[in-house]
C-alpha cells in the first residue's frame, strides 16, 4: 500500500532569484503536521512506510526548470509537484479560496466575494490537480486529499478510480447551513458532490462535522445515521479527529541548553515583568485587533499592574495579496501605537510588537518565558498555537488564555475559556492567569500535557488512516453483493436457460427514479417497451408490486401482458384478469386518521397527503429536509396513540409516512401471486424498506436484488433504476425488435 497525499501546497515552496531556483520550508500547521507524521523514526526499526506527496510547489515554474524542481521534491520529499499558471493562482488562491471559501467558512459574509470568474478558475485547478493525481495513482493506493482549496477533487479522481479509498479532511471550519448557503446554489451543490466522492471526511471538531451533515442533507438530500452517509452506490463515513503536534519535539527543544540561555537573556530584559505573549498569522479571523483592545481593557481596569505586564505580540505575513489583510494591518499598528501612547511611559512599555515570521528556535524560548499565552482566535479550525505552547511547558507553568471559537478549545478545557468579542472578559482571565497559583497552573498543565502527548500529530494522521482503511473492508462486503461481472453473468445464463420465470418488480427507486410528487413519475416509452417484451415472453410471469393505487397502476400498465399487485398488496390483478382483493379490509379508519395527516400537510410546506382505497400516505420529499424530519418524527408518535386499539400499521418509507391495513404486504402479496406457479427462476427486485418483506418471504433458491447499497435481506445490490432498467433490457435481448413484432401482429 501507497499513501498519497495531495494538498494545495508541497512540504517546501520554490522561489527564483537570479533565474535560479531556492528551497525553503513550507510554513503552517497542515504541512509541517503532515511531514512530521511521514517522516518519523519509526520505533520498531521498520521501513517507514511508501507514501507520495503532490501539490503546488508555491510559485509558477519556467519549463526549463521543471525537471530540476522535480528532481529536488522526489529526492526531498518524495513528493511530485503540480504545476499550475501564475495567472490561474491569482483567480484559484487569492480569488476563490482566500476571498470567497476562507471568509465564509470562518463566519465574515461581509468580507466574502462572489466572483463567477474565481469559482471557474477554483473548478480548472481542481481538474489539473485530478489530471495529475490520476496519471500518478496505482490501483492499490490510498488517497488523502486536505483543505478547502481541493474540495471538489474527491468525485473527480472517483470517477477514474470507483473503488479506490479516498480520504479528506477539512482545517478549517465547516461553516452552519446557514452560512454555507450563501453561496450560489450551483458551487454549494458542486462542492458538497465533489466532498461526497471521498469514502472518509474528516473534521477537527464535532460541530463542524454536524454542521456538514446538515449541509449534506439540505444540499443533497441525504440523511445519515451516526455520520454514516448511505449513497445509492457506496456509503461515506464522517468523523471527528481533533489534530495534535509534535509534543515530543516541543518539549524537547523547550529543554535543551539553548532554549534555556535565551530564556535567561530574555527575562532579563523584563525584570520585575510578569510577561503575556502572543503568536499568530496576520489574518482578521485570529482576532488580533480584538485581543489588543482586551489587554487595553485589562491595563483600563487594572492600573495596579501598570508597570508589572508586558504583552509580546509577534504577528507573522500572510497573504499580501489580498486588500482587507492590508487594511487589518493599518489597523493593528495604529492601535498599537495608541496602547503604548496611552499607557506606556520612560521607564515601562506596556506592548512589544514585532511584524516578522518567528523560526521554531525563536519561538520555543518565548513559550518557555511566558506567564500567560494569549490565543484568542474570532474563528479556528483547531489552533495549534494553543498546543505548541502546552508541550513547552516541562515546568508545568504558565496560563493558557483559549478562544472558545477556536476548534482547540473542545479538548483544552483546562485553560481559561474566554468569549474573544468580550472585553471585559479578556480583563477578567488576564487578571486570573496573572494571579494563579502555582500548583494550580500545574495542575492544569499535568492533564493537557497528558492528552496532548498521547494524542500527538501522528496519532491523529494514523487513526485518520485506520479509519480510512477500515471504510474499504465494508465496502468491500457491499461490493462482494455487487450484482456485477461473473455474478451478473450468472444471472443471465440462469434466466435464459430457465423454462418458467417469474419476476417480481417494485416500480419508485426501482423502475424509474423517484420525483418530486407521486404523480410526475410516469413511465417512459422505453420502459413501456421493455415490459411488454418481458410479459410477451411465453416463459415469463412478470408483476409490477408497487404501493401505488390501483387505478394508477391500471392507467399506466393496463393494456400490457403482466400483472399488477397494488397498495403493497392489498389488490391483485393477474395479467388480463379482473382486480381482486387479497384481504377482507375495511377502510372505516381513515375518517380518524385523515385529519391528522391533513394538520401535518398544512404544518410542513411542500407536504401532500396520497389517499388510495386502503391506506392514506403522507409525503415529505418536496419539503425541507431538516423540518420535515422533525414533523415526521412528530407524526409518527401522534399516530402511534390514534391507531393503537385499530387494525392498522404505520410504516416509514423513502420520504414517505404510509398507514395501511395490518397484515398487508408485499411478501404476502408476493407468495400469493406465485402459488401455483412453479417457477425455476424467480427474480424480485425493490429499493424500499417495504421490499424487505418480499425479500424474506420469496424461497431461497430466489434471487433478490436491493436498489442501493441499504442493509438489505437481500442478496445483492445494484446501484439505481438505470441499471436495474438494463438488467431487464439484458433479459429481453432486444426489446425493440420484439414489441414491433407484437404491435405488428408477426
Amino acid at each position: 500500500m501507497r499513501l498519497v497525499v495531495v494538498s494545495n501546497r508541497l512540504p517546501f515552496t520554490v522561489s527564483f532569484f537570479d533565474g535560479k531556483p531556492q528551497f525553503k520550508p513550507s510554513a503552517g500547521g497542515l504541512t509541517t503536521g503532515l511531514w512530521s507524521y511521514l517522516d518519523r523514526k519509526l520505533l520498531d526499526g521498520s521501513e517507514r512506510p511508501e507514501y507520495l506527496w503532490m501539490g503546488w510547489p508555491g510559485a509558477s515554474v519556467p519549463p526549463e526548470h521543471e525537471a530540476s524542481v522535480r528532481t529536488y521534491a522526489e529526492q526531498q520529499f518524495k513528493s511530485s509537484p503540480v504545476y499550475l499558471p501564475e495567472e490561474s493562482m491569482d483567480r484559484f488562491y487569492l480569488g476563490f479560496c482566500n476571498k470567497t471559501l476562507w471568509p465564509l467558512f470562518h463566519y465574515f459574509p461581509m468580507l466574502t466575494h462572489y466572483e463567477e470568474e474565481n469559482w471557474q478558475e477554483y473548478r480548472n485547478i481542481n481538474r489539473i490537480f485530478a489530471e495529475a493525481v490520476v496519471n500518478a495513482l496505482r490501483p492499490d493506493d490510498v488517497l488523502w486529499i486536505h483543505d478547502y482549496h481541493l474540495m471538489l477533487l474527491p468525485k473527480l479522481v472517483r470517477e477514474k478510480f470507483p473503488e479506490m479509498p479516498i480520504g479528506f479532511f477539512l482545517h478549517i471550519p465547516f461553516p452552519s447551513w446557514e452560512v454555507f448557503r450563501m453561496l450560489p446554489r450551483p458551487w454549494r451543490e458542486e462542492i458538497i458532490e465533489g466532498l461526497l466522492g471521498s469514502s472518509l471526511i474528516g473534521f477537527h471538531t464535532h460541530d463542524y462535522a454536524r454542521d456538514f451533515l446538515t449541509s449534506v442533507l439540505r444540499t443533497s438530500g441525504y440523511e445519515h445515521q451516526l455520520g454514516n452517509l448511505t449513497l445509492r452506490d457506496r456509503a461515506v463515513e464522517v468523523e471527528t479527529f481533533p489534530m495534535g503536534v509534535e509534543f515530543d519535539r516541543f518539549e524537547e527543544a523547550a529543554n535543551s541548553r539553548e532554549t534555556e540561555l535565551l530564556v535567561e537573556e530574555l527575562r532579563e530584559k523584563c525584570v520585575g515583568q510578569k510577561v503575556i505573549f502572543s503568536v499568530d498569522r496576520l489574518d482578521y479571523t485570529k482576532g488580533l485587533i480584538n485581543r489588543l483592545r482586551g489587554y487595553e481593557t485589562f491595563l483600563k481596569l487594572n492600573p495596579q499592574w501598570h508597570g508589572k505586564v508586558v504583552f509580546i505580540i509577534s504577528v507573522a505575513p500572510s497573504r499580501i495579496g489580498v486588500d482587507s489583510y492590508q487594511a487589518m494591518k493599518s489597523e493593528l499598528e495604529q492601535t498599537v501605537g495608541r496602547i503604548v501612547g496611552d499607557y506606556g511611559n520612560v521607564h515601562w512599555t506596556p506592548l512589544v510588537y514585532q511584524f516578522r515570521n518567528l523560526t521554531f528556535e525563536e519561538i520555543v524560548p518565548l513559550y518557555r518565558l511566558c506567564d500567560v499565552a494569549l490565543i484568542t482566535p474570532l474563528r479556528d479550525g483547531m489552533n495549534l498555537v494553543a498546543k505548541e505552547f502546552i508541550a513547552s511547558r516541562p515546568d508545568q507553568m504558565g496560563v493558557l488564555i483559549l478562544s472558545e471559537m477556536a476548534g482547540a478549545a473542545k479538548e483544552m478545557g483546562e485553560a481559561l475559556i474566554i468569549n474573544p468579542f468580550h472585553r471585559e472578559d479578556f480583563a477578567r482571565a488576564l487578571e486570573q492567569a496573572l494571579t494563579m497559583p502555582a500548583e494550580e497552573q500545574i495542575r492544569r498543565h499535568q492533564l493537557l500535557q497528558e492528552r496532548l502527548r498521547r494524542y500527538n500529530v501522528v496519532r491523529w494522521a494514523d487513526d485518520f488512516v485506520q479509519a480510512l482503511m477500515a471504510t474499504q473492508k465494508i465496502e468491500a462486503a457491499r461490493r462482494a453483493r455487487l450484482l456485477t461481472g461473473k455474478a451478473y453473468s450468472g444471472i443471465l445464463q440462469h434466466y435464459r436457460s430457465a423454462t418458467r420465470r417469474a419476476l417480481l418488480l417494485d416500480y419508485d427507486g426501482t423502475l424509474v427514479p423517484f420525483a418530486a410528487e407521486p404523480k410526475l413519475a410516469v413511465p417512459d416509452a422505453e420502459l413501456i417497451e421493455t415490459l411488454t417484451a418481458l410479459g410477451s415472453d411465453p416463459a415469463n410471469q412478470v408483476t409490477i408490486i408497487s404501493g401505488r393505487p390501483r387505478r394508477t397502476l391500471e392507467e399506466w400498465f393496463g393494456k400490457l401482458p403482466i400483472s399488477l399487485i397494488a397498495e403493497h398488496g392489498a389488490w391483485l390483478r393477474d395479467s388480463g384478469e379482473q382486480w381482486h382483493m387479497l384481504k377482507t379490509m375495511t377502510a372505516d379508519w381513515k375518517e380518524r386518521v385523515r385529519p391528522i395527516l391533513n394538520l401535518y400537510v398544512d404544518r410542513l410546506p411542500g407536504a401532500l397527503m396520497e389517499e388510495k382505497e386502503f391506506s392514506l400516505a403522507w409525503h415529505y420529499r418536496r419539503a425541507d429536509p431538516e423540518q420535515a424530519s422533525m414533523r415526521a418524527k412528530e407524526l409518527l408518535d401522534d399516530l402511534a396513540g390514534y391507531t393503537r386499539n385499530i387494525d392498522v400499521q404505520v410504516f416509514e418509507g423513502n420520504k414517505v409516512i404510509e398507514i395501511r391495513n395490518a397484515g398487508v404486504n408485499k411478501g404476502s402479496a408476493g407468495i400469493e401471486w406465485l402459488a401455483g406457479q412453479a417457477p425455476d427462476f424467480i427474480l424480485g427486485i425493490g429499493d424500499d424498506w417495504t421490499d424487505e418483506d418480499l425479500f424474506r418471504a420469496l424461497p431461497a433458491t430466489a434471487l433478490s436484488v436491493r436498489v442501493g447499497v441499504e442493509k438489505t435481506a437481500a442478496r445483492y445490490y445494484l446501484v439505481n433504476p438505470a441499471a436495474v432498467r438494463r438488467l431487464l433490457r439484458e433479459f429481453c435481448e432486444g426489446p425493440r425488435e420484439k414489441i414491433s413484432t407484437i404491435i405488428s401482429g408477426k
